[in-house]
């Protein structure tokens, strides 16, 4: 099995679902959480799309879960025209209150008569309630029909670390559920009888004031189909047996996948995954095991999720098939029998580089995996002629060393550093670059810079002047970035490359080799992939080992033709410079942009709406005076002026072996310079100042 871009002339703004309309498999329909639709023909060769749908005026995004999440068709689309969307919009207060998203909304909306465009002034809202106000995530959320015509809609707990209001297991709300909905009778809907608590249809919980009342009058919610969920992000029905399949995002140790049942309690908050999530309240009385687990950090927001059923790929026939968006990991359950249980997980691709948002199948039952990045692709067999396994064992046999002498680069690789190193537990480290002939750097609107198919980055680790790794960060010749990496042998001759990763002592201390998915994990896709290669990190001179000629990189990568437009004139400050009164802020951003702001920026893969870039004001990074989202005491902040202590922005920094140590891979050790620098910058800030 591998993966192929299906449809490369094509791309996407943070696309989260791909779907068709019934009985239409002549295009595919794309949702992008900033509030639009794109359509475009089912044809490998397409290279355009149409708008079906434009509502970015009145979707809310600025949360970092929050925006058009779903869509489903009527099954009589055909003849009704009939579409579902689940969305967040802000909340309409007066006067306005500050950082006013979210309002869930459940719209039923009207097509024009070909079924090619959305009316947007057809909007009829059938659900409307609101987040909880000290957390802006875990909305869910799925739409789905099954075979009756009843519309299913997965809802998350709502946020907060450890679901702190029992939303979950609260079933006067429809928070942490999964509800089913008639969507073809009653006003705004109607009950399906069958539902756990159809008894209770007369009072709906359709809105904020209507769950007010339920729960004040000690009744159920009777759209309620299953409940006790944290966030379940994707679920499907099985095309051939009609089983419901549901992956729910865990909180800090467990993702999982759950066999949905009528009534049934998943669990969440008493649990995660099938394990004791506080062990003052661990009644497992009623509770329902999820049919597989997966520990953190080899998912860290599991995506679901399809069962197989193409004809292309005999292996996987069966099979429920699922991802991870931060890791990039894709895996199977080795059984999809719905009456097994604890079945167990294949490895498909422990590395696929892609941020897994959504998947998506054709009528023929084949399987597409929406990457958030912008791309869509196919689950294909694979092709012996061209299956290569990544690159060979040993170092010296990759191409980008002298075999003879390999901790020394290739001919051709260009060497360079950074201004604001990235810690790594202590190492010295050297970097190159390969590019392809022919091919230069592109540098986008932010200073990033976008390496094209094709290339290598190369980093030698050092510990004590003894090489213990080299790391290699391809750029695919299908587009996507894999990481791999090589463990140096004791005689220092050469490096066997690491499978899965581990952690050996290597110069009296614990060194982490990292996985493929690890290393995706920080190079993420919102931060351009290449951490270091932007052109404020390389805005500086170095001493070219081959000509010992000191020169700025920028102007020397310019004018030998390796970048494709004139580089800016951005520069980071070094952090572990000597501290400086009035440049103390400017190490200390810098520091955050390089070891944080790859995941805490603009669609990053957290679920914080941090934005720790150097380049943003410290009033608009979301940090200062902000009570922490996940955990914290009720005095903390993520960063508050004068008192690192209850920072935890620092606090978090300082921790190893702990669900909230940051950065939360790779390390082992904390870095006393860096948090030293960070206690420094917010004690010394007046405690008035956010700006």
């Amino acid at each position: 099995m591998s993966l192929e871009r299906a449809f490369p002339g094509v791309s996407f703004n943070q696309p989260v679902a791909m779907l068709q309309a019934p009985g239409d498999d002549s295009r595919w329909f794309v949702v992008e959480q900033p509030g639009r639709i794109q359509m475009f023909a089912n044809d490998p060769a397409v290279s355009s799309t149409n708008v079906f749908a434009d509502l970015r005026e009145r979707v809310d995004d600025s949360a970092a879960e929050s925006g058009l999440l779903s869509m489903a068709f009527h099954p009589d689309f055909a003849e009704n025209g009939e579409v579902f969307l689940y969305y967040q919009v802000s909340e309409d207060t007066t006067p306005p209150i500050e950082d006013d998203c979210c309002v869930s909304q459940l719209v039923r909306y009207q097509t024009n008569a070909d079924g090619t465009a959305l009316d947007a002034d057809s909007a009829e809202v059938l659900l409307r309630y609101t987040a909880p106000y000290r957390s802006k995530n875990h909305f869910g959320g799925r739409l789905g029909f099954d075979d009756d015509g009843y519309l299913y809609l997965s809802i998350g707990d709502g946020g907060g670390a450890g679901d702190p209001d029992n939303r979950a297991q609260n079933t006067a709300n429809l928070w942490g559920s999964l509800i089913r909905i008639d969507v073809d009778s009653g006003s705004p809907y109607g009950i399906p009888a069958d539902n756990p608590f159809a008894d209770q249809s007369a009072f709906l919980c359709d809105s904020d004031t209507q769950m007010q009342q339920k729960q004040a009058a000690g009744g159920d919610c009777p759209e309620l189909y299953a409940w006790g969920l944290r966030n379940p992000w994707r679920w499907a029905f099985d095309s051939d047996t009609g089983v419901l399949w549901l992956a729910d995002v865990g909180q800090g140790a467990w993702e999982e996948v759950n066999r949905i049942e009528r009534g049934g309690n998943y669990g969440w908050d008493i649990r995660e995954g099938a394990h004791c999530y506080s062990a003052s309240n661990c009644d497992t009385s009623g509770l329902i095991d999820p049919v597989a687990e997966v520990p953190q950090p080899d998912f860290r927001s599991i995506t679901g999720g399809v069962v197989y059923r193409g004809s292309a790929i005999a292996s996987l026939q069966g099979k429920y098939l699922f991802g991870d968006y931060v890791t990039g990991r894709f895996y199977a359950l080795a059984d999809s029998d719905p009456e097994q249980a604890g079945l167990e997980i294949e490895v498909l691709d422990d590395s696929t580089g892609l941020g897994i948002a959504s998947f998506a199948q054709g009528p023929a039952g084949e399987v597409y995996l929406v990457d958030y990045g912008g791309g869509v692709h196919r689950v294909v067999a694979n092709d012996p002629e061209n299956e290569t396994g990544g690159p060979p064992a040993q170092l010296s046999d990759t191409g980008c060393v002298n075999p003879d002498a390999p901790w020394e680069p290739a001919e051709g690789l260009i060497p360079y550093r950074v201004n604001a190193p990235f810690w790594s537990d202590g190492a010295d480290k050297r970097r190159w670059l390969a590019l392809p002939n022919d091919q230069t750097i592109a540098i986008d609107e932010t200073g990033d810079w976008q390496l094209p198919p094709g290339s290598v980055v190369m980093k030698n680790f050092y510990r004590q002047e003894v090489l213990i790794e080299t790391r290699l960060f391809m750029h695919h010749t299908d587009g996507r970035w894999a990481g791999y990496t090589y463990a140096w042998n004791d005689d220092g001759t050469d490096a066997q490359r690491v499978h899965g990763g581990r952690v050996e002592t290597r110069q009296g201390q614990a060194w982490i080799y990292p996985t493929g998915s690890e290393c995706l994990q920080c190079h993420t896709a919102a931060a351009g992939r290449t951490l270091g290669l932007e052109t404020a990190q390389l805005n500086g001179t170095f001493l070219y080992p081959g000509t010992g000629r000191r020169a700025n990189q920028l102007v020397t990568l310019h004018a030998i033709e390796v970048l494709d437009s004139e580089p800016g004139t951005e520069r980071l400050p070094d952090p572990y410079a000597d501290l400086q009164a009035d440049r103390l802020a400017d190490q200390a951003r810098a520091y955050l942009h390089t070891n944080c702001a790859q995941c805490h920026r603009p669609q990053g893969p957290t679920n914080l709406n941090m934005d720790l870039r150097y380049k943003t004001a410290l009033g608009a990074m979301t940090i200062c005076n902000v009570a922490p989202q996940n955990g914290g005491s009720p005095e903390e902040r993520r960063l508050l002026p004068g008192d690192a202590n209850a920072s935890v922005l620092v606090t978090r920094m300082s921790l190893r072996n702990h669900a909230d140590q940051m950065p939360p891979i790779g390390s082992h050790r904390v870095d006393q310079e860096g948090e030293a620098l960070l206690r420094e910058w917010i004690n010394a800030m007046a405690s008035d100042r956010c700006d």
